[in-house]
């Protein structure tokens, strides 16, 4: 089997587990790919074992059967960005700070390994947005798994965002930004917005302003397969994009448009794990004392 592993810093706390797998993906004779500035982190913390390769963002995973993502949820989004529309297969191994996306433990992470050699767990298909900008902003990194965001800069005041779907007007939304996002998306920063949880396999978009000037406007729910496209305007010549975690100041000139990218990301899930678990453990969703004792949170 072909592994390939990216990763962020994590705490020594988490080293003898890292260490585990490592030894054990080679003890199964995997053939391991570790992404180049990770492979440095480790380099300096655990015993690397011989026969790992190194790899850089635009080397080609091809033939790679799975991906495993070490760190947090910011680690898997950037995972997605290498594996792009290859559609590999990513485990989430959570050493970070919610884990809500990357779901597996230090201490499961030998039960993970053994479920993926054996096949017992699920795919889950997640979509992704797609953002198309003239002139060009992203390049090729133009999707991303849980949101697209057009803000105002730093101390700015507030922007106009000009919103039209599939070429009809939506509606001008007076705030300090809008956030379109996916239903992975749906628990992330535009429940922060006031936005609704939505199920992974909702074909649907949310769209959510952010900090509004109106009190009339409220989060809406739009099929994925509408084209969404901006004007903004402002005080201000320039604005943010943010694509998940990656954000660039554009001119006020700068033409968008948002749709469903035409591939989806693959996550990995062992059988024990689903959304509807996730939601309860990692934001206390429905915690209540009148609920029935002996429910698993």
């Amino acid at each position: 089997m072909k592994i390939a592993i990216l990763g962020k810093p994590f705490d020594d706390e988490a080293a003898p587990a890292i260490q585990a797998l490592l030894d054990d993906l080679i003890a199964r004779r995997a053939e391991v790919l570790i992404g180049e500035s990770f492979r440095t982190f480790l380099d300096n913390r655990l015993r690397l074992p011989e026969g790992t390769t190194s790899f850089r963002r635009g080397d080609s995973l091809r033939g790679v059967q799975y991906v495993l993502s070490i760190g947090g949820d910011g680690t898997l989004l950037d995972t997605v960005t290498y594996v792009g529309s290859l559609q590999i297969p990513i485990l989430g191994i959570h050493t970070g700070r919610l884990g809500f996306l990357a779901t597996i433990t230090p201490d499961r992470i030998a039960q993970a390994i053994d479920a993926l050699y054996k096949g017992h767990f699920n795919i889950e298909e997640r979509s992704l947005i797609r953002v198309d900008t003239d002139p060009d902003v992203f390049g090729s990194l133009n999707f991303g798994l849980n949101e697209f965001s057009v803000l105002k800069r730093d101390t700015s005041s507030m922007i106009v965002v000009h919103t039209y779907i599939d070429g009809e007007y939506l509606n001008s939304y007076w705030a300090d930004g809008l956030v379109v996002a996916t239903p992975t998306g749906s628990t992330g920063y535009s429940l922060s917005c006031g936005g609704p949880v939505m199920l992974p396999q909702t074909n649907n978009f949310i769209i959510a302003p952010v900090c509004p000037h109106n009190l009339n406007v409220r989060p809406l729910v739009v099929s994925d397969q509408s084209v969404i496209s901006f004007e903004i305007e402002g005080r201000s010549t320039s604005y943010m994009l943010a694509l998940d975690s990656r954000s660039l100041p554009v001119e006020a000139s700068v033409q968008i448009a948002v749709r469903r990218e035409n591939f989806n990301a693959r996550l990995v899930k062992l059988n024990h794990v689903n959304f509807l678990t996730t939601l309860r453990s990692k934001l206390n969703w429905g915690l209540d004392r009148r609920n029935p004792a002996g429910i698993q949170v």
